[in-house]
């Protein structure tokens, strides 16, 4: 995989969980497409800004699902962390000579995924994304949206017959969930499953019904 670990995070997910990454020894190259940062904007109140970009990183993983400030303790300032900006095309993760692992988008629009599908690279997020795919790299592919209509779903084929793994932004509740955070921990570790990014974010299913309940 390289020296540089999962790259081109759009969204890494909310709530420390990108430090799942980091926890398990994996390097990060982010990149914050303009339209995310509008919605992490207006879904947190947090901005994105590429010249103060740790310290908004650092405010944006340690905030909870449920919209507490200070739910996580992430080190950020101390982690192996690289931010490109979103129209830098001539980054580092622009190359497939780039060393990377893979790359997860999270979440990932509908415009994004038409854009990733058609090969428009008309930012660093979508040619990273073609260039993941194209030196046949994992690239996980978290939809956000509800209900897709034809064109994207057509675009999701073409994205898993290229190679991608897509991976829409459902959560499951056999782990016996009680906290939203636990719904956006399942989520956030079946996208490090499909990295195969070890943790221990939710409980796995072991074959037993009800077993989630006996703890």
């Amino acid at each position: 995989m390289g020296r540089r670990g999962v790259r081109g995070v759009r969204h890494t997910v909310r709530g420390g969980r990108a430090a799942g990454l980091l926890a398990a020894g994996e390097s990060v190259d982010l990149v914050v497409s303009r339209a995310s940062r509008l919605t992490l904007l207006d879904e947190t109140g947090i901005a994105f800004r590429d010249a103060r970009w740790r310290e908004d990183l650092a405010q944006w993983l340690a905030r909870g699902a449920d919209g507490s400030a200070r739910a996580f303790d992430v080190d950020v300032a101390g982690a192996d962390i690289r931010h490109w900006a979103a129209g830098d095309l001539a980054a580092g993760p622009s190359s497939g000579s780039y060393p990377a692992k893979g790359m997860l988008i999270v979440p990932a629009s509908t415009a994004c995924v038409a854009g990733v599908a058609l090969g428009l690279s008309k930012d660093l997020l979508q040619r990273t994304a073609g260039v993941t795919l194209k030196e046949r790299r994992p690239l996980v592919v978290a939809v956000r949206e509800t209900p897709l209509n034809g064109p994207t779903l057509r675009q999701l084929v073409a994205l898993e017959e290229a190679g991608a793994v897509v991976l829409p932004a459902s959560p499951a509740f056999y782990a016996g969930a009680t906290h939203i955070q636990d719904l956006v921990d399942f989520v956030a570790g079946r996208v490090l499953d499909a990295a195969g990014v070890p943790h221990g974010l939710y409980r796995r299913w072991k074959g037993e019904l009800g077993g989630s309940r006996k703890d």
